[in-house]
């Protein structure tokens, strides 16, 4: 049930023209070591409504465990609007 929500605010965000999108360090436990290890929560933003767009604004939360540029282009591959 909470992942069919999920994937409702992503549908919702990915459908905007443009988005805000930005990632934060976390720091995250590594079992195997039991130290911490850095993964990346990355925010998209939909925000429409100072261009006079009526959709809902909306954030969907994305994480990864690492820093890599290939999670966010995996986020974003069929996207099509302006960030």
């Amino acid at each position: 049930m909470l992942a069919d929500l999920v994937q409702a605010v992503r549908d919702h965000v990915m459908a905007a023209s443009k988005l805000h999108t930005d990632d934060t360090p976390v720091p995250v436990l590594a079992p195997r070591n039991g130290r911490n290890k850095t993964g990346r929560l990355w925010t998209y933003v939909r925000d429409d409504l100072p261009s006079g767009e009526m959709a809902v604004p909306a954030v969907w939360f994305a994480y990864s465990p690492d820093p890599e540029g290939e999670n966010p282009r995996q986020h974003l591959k069929l996207y099509k609007g302006a960030l």
